[in-house]
């Protein structure tokens, strides 16, 4: 394999694991995300439609 080869598999492999670790990244966000916002938030906010739907 010549160096010129070799160094843009490297390139393109780079690119490959920067999209992939960026991913992971965004879907840990997504998961902290998930876990900060309380039950409890979610539910007043439903508790409070009933109650305005009801009326």
């Amino acid at each position: 394999m010549g160096p010129d080869i070799h160094f843009d598999l490297m390139v393109t492999r780079n690119a490959e694991l920067r999209a992939e670790a960026a991913e992971h990244r965004r879907a840990r966000e997504v998961i902290a995300a998930r876990k900060n916002r309380s039950d409890g938030e979610r539910r007043r906010g439903l508790n409070l439609f009933r109650k305005t739907s009801a009326a």
